[in-house]
């Protein structure tokens, strides 16, 4: 019997283990259930300082906070705008985490890309008013090559955007774990966290490589097992490969301040047709054999007539994840053992398996050749590489 999210949300804050481990394909509702949980630990109708002091929480909306203000006339100057909100001016003028900032930034993406935050400085508006500018407002881009070839104003990837902006969160998390390990509320460094209760992280790997992915998985992992306070800490993520990390290290015995593989549990999140939604629980001893499980919820979809545009990047998925393990450079080459011309195959899997960082909110519908082709390419790809559906 399905779930509403709200259910679901309280279930997590019933359950009492340190971590909550959730995998969810994108669209299934894991940042709603990230709203819908911070509306539960602090409603709206309470006052934002209650807000943040009871719970910290990431997901794809935290980047919204963060905007483009490009040079239109020159394209010499563009500045990475930061909205004016308390969680910024939390870690870098109340705390002073600039330098954590930047040192985690560039472990996950190019020790020589620096981020450099502004001063407070004072501009002239259209009719010539002056306006205060405030510090960490403001970021620009420079490569930092040790010599005179500095490079200066670069216009950063939107990987390595969303990568910033969850290395400032991680930064946070990071001090809220040192300061509620100092177990004497009047020995802490600051009072800001006492209430803390929850940290909620949803998909923090959208950008990343695999290898940082990995790398990034294992930090957190440890970070969040050297917590020896009652934060507790849920995890959603559509990424198999970084849930399979967590998972592992989460199972790991290796003790860390007391942590030990009972202090975490691992679900599943699923949406079901009529709108409602289930939390399964996954097995302890081993993670779960993702691509299979995508080709049957494939196969599922094609049975019951219900494709979606999400299921374009599960196919995708189920390719990349193939040719690496058949040792093909692409994931596209698969496709020339299943037509003579799969360029347009190719295109078409991009085309649809491309999604916005509000992934869950957006169209799903697509048409009926669309889905006779995801059809064929499933049933093709099941027939040439030698998938045993039947075992799984």
């Amino acid at each position: 019997m399905g779930q509403t999210l709200q259910e679901i949300a309280q279930h997590l804050k019933d359950t009492d283990k340190k971590v909550q481990l959730i995998y969810a394909f994108n669209g299934t509702g894991k940042t709603r259930l990230s709203r819908v949980f911070k509306e539960l630990i602090s409603p709206k109708t309470e006052e934002e300082e209650n807000t943040k002091n009871k719970i910290i929480y990431y997901n794809a909306f935290t980047e919204d906070l963060f905007y483009w203000d490009n040079d239109l006339v020159n394209d010499s100057e563009p500045k990475l705008k930061i909205q004016p909100n308390t969680f910024t001016d939390w870690i870098f003028l109340d705390q002073g985490q600039e330098q954590n900032v930047i040192s985690h930034f560039q472990r996950y993406s190019n020790d020589k890309l620096t981020p450099n935050f502004n001063e407070s400085y004072t501009e002239k508006d259209a009719e010539g008013n002056d306006i205060a500018i405030k510090a960490f407002s403001e970021i620009t881009f420079s490569y930092e090559r040790g010599d005179q070839n500095r490079e200066e104003n670069i216009k950063i990837s939107k990987g390595e955007e969303s990568n910033l902006i969850w290395t400032i969160f991680y930064s946070l998390i990071e001090q809220a774990i040192e300061v509620m390990n100092v177990a004497e509320e009047e020995d802490r460094e600051t009072d800001i966290f006492n209430d803390l209760e929850y940290i909620f992280i949803d998909d923090p790997v959208t950008s990343l490589d695999e290898n940082h992915l990995i790398e990034l998985a294992v930090d957190l992992a440890n970070l969040i097992k050297s917590s020896e306070s009652d934060i507790k800490f849920i995890i959603t993520t559509h990424n198999a490969i970084f849930y399979n990390v967590l998972h592992n290290e989460f199972n790991s015995k290796h003790d860390i301040s007391g942590y030990k593989p009972k202090h975490s549990k691992k679900y599943r999140l699923e949406k079901l047709e009529d709108g409602t939604y289930v939390l399964l629980d996954q097995p302890d001893d081993s993670p779960f054999s993702y691509h299979l499980f995508l080709l049957e919820e494939l196969l599922a979809a094609i049975s019951s007539g219900n494709i979606n545009k999400y299921h374009f990047n599960f196919l995708r998925n189920i390719l990349e994840k193939s040719s690496t393990f058949l040792g093909y450079k692409k994931w596209s080459d698969l496709l020339k053992n299943i037509d003579s011309d799969p360029k347009p195959y190719e295109t078409r899997i991009i085309n649809l398996s491309s999604h916005s960082k509000h992934s869950e909110y957006e169209t799903a519908s697509i048409n009926e050749n669309e889905k006779r082709v995801l059809k064929f390419l499933v049933e093709k790809l099941i027939d040439v590489y030698k998938f045993k559906i039947e075992e799984h």
